[in-house]
């Protein structure tokens, strides 16, 4: 065995006496070699993705706060761990299937998976504890998607919220989007208080009721810099959905100053907040899709590490490839082809008639359809 090899190939694992002394030994030095292959390399994948699809929310949100010149390392540091729960609900189930394909690609590559069947044991029973470690993995997905991921986003919304109300107004950025609660702002150019190409937008139980653009705009502030007047010339676009001109559109942006956390959007909202709402719009026979979407995201995205662990297996033995990219770029096709499913039904959320909330169940029924067609496949060698 190599020197620095932990796990040694089941090929090369001794068969009379020593390991496999028992009739059940077999099995169960198989069941931890997998799982201690599939773990290590879960959480070696999950890592990186967690800092991958941090870095792109630092980026966005956290250096906002460090553009103000008045953010602390605490707070950044606070806001950077906010943010960590929302990576993970997305990082786990990438992580699980990138790591079921390098894990059993390399298996297939060093003759191990001919090993298992030599042996007289079934692929699927071999299988079984990564299959029931994709079960577990998919709770805890579930605990994320549904209450640690949307609590931490509000927490973190509010942390933004407090920089503003303690340290006052950083200044609108350029070429950035503001939100004053309902209402967004933004400005492609910034001199002074002078604005250009200005796109105000305003939305209200989950629909735009306000969609302007103007050529120029101004704004004037208080003592501390935030803005209490803005003065939009020649707007035009859509209000309620009818047609808007205005040669001077005021509006008071003093009100919309954040002195408290505003009740949080469907999407901030955990699953206990959505069935409430949900409720509630529907005694007041209020628009429910919205609600039903992310009830529904949260919920079937919960399962998608049960889907990718089905179809990562059979796939990476058919693979047969040792190089990690061939794994990922296999990874990352995948997950596009899930979140497009998602992106649709949440692209739908304002049409009940196209029923956007069971369109976020597809990806879950093909990928554990197929993953389960092709396990099925290869467990009898036809794969």
């Amino acid at each position: 065995m190599p020197i620095g090899d932990p796990f040694p190939p089941l090929c090369r694992l001794p068969v009379a006496g020593g390991f496999w002394s028992s009739p059940g030994a077999p099995l169960k030095t198989l069941h931890w070699h997998l799982i201690r292959q599939t773990t290590g390399t879960l959480v070696v994948t999950v890592v990186v993705f967690t800092f991958v699809l941090l870095l792109g929310n630092v980026l966005k949100d956290v250096l906002d706060l460090l553009a103000t010149g008045k953010a602390s390392a605490g707070l950044v540091f606070r806001a950077i761990v906010l943010l960590v729960p929302f990576a993970l609900a997305f990082a786990l189930p990438i992580g699980m299937l990138t790591a079921t394909l390098l894990v059993f690609g390399r298996l297939s590559t060093d003759g191990e998976i001919t090993a298992i069947r030599a042996g007289g044991i079934s692929l699927v029973a071999a299988v079984a504890p990564v299959l029931g470690l994709s079960v577990l993995l998919g709770a805890v997905c579930a605990l994320f998607n549904c209450h640690v991921a949307p609590a931490s986003r509000v927490a973190f919304k509010e942390l933004q919220n407090e920089v503003i109300r303690a340290r006052g107004f950083a200044g609108i950025a350029e070429g950035r989007y503001l939100d004053f609660g309902s209402l967004t702002l933004y400005a492609k150019e910034v001199r002074g208080t002078n604005l250009r190409d200005v796109i105000v937008y305003q939305v209200a139980n989950g629909r735009r009721q306000l969609d302007l653009w103007a050529p120029s705009g101004e704004f004037t502030t208080d003592s501390n810099g935030w803005p209490q007047l803005l003065v939009l010339r020649d707007a035009q676009g859509l209000a309620m959905a009818n047609p808007f001109y205005a040669a001077e559109w005021p509006t008071n942006l003093a009100s919309l100053r954040p002195e408290s956390i505003a009740a949080p959007k469907p999407s901030d909202m955990t699953f206990r907040q959505l069935r409430a709402e949900l409720a509630a719009r529907r005694a007041a026979d209020g628009n429910v899709t919205p609600i039903l979407v992310q009830l529904h995201r949260q919920a079937s995205f919960s399962f998608a590490c049960i889907g990718f662990t089905l179809v990562g297996i059979p796939l990476g033995i058919r693979a047969h490839r040792r190089e990690t990219n061939t794994g990922i770029a296999m990874a990352l096709l995948l997950v596009a082809v899930y979140y497009s499913f998602i992106i649709v039904g949440q692209a739908f959320d304002t049409r009940a008639s196209a029923h956007p909330h069971l369109i976020l169940w597809i990806p879950n029924l093909l990928f554990q359809a197929v993953g389960g067609w092709l396990l099925y496949r290869a467990n009898r060698g036809t794969g």
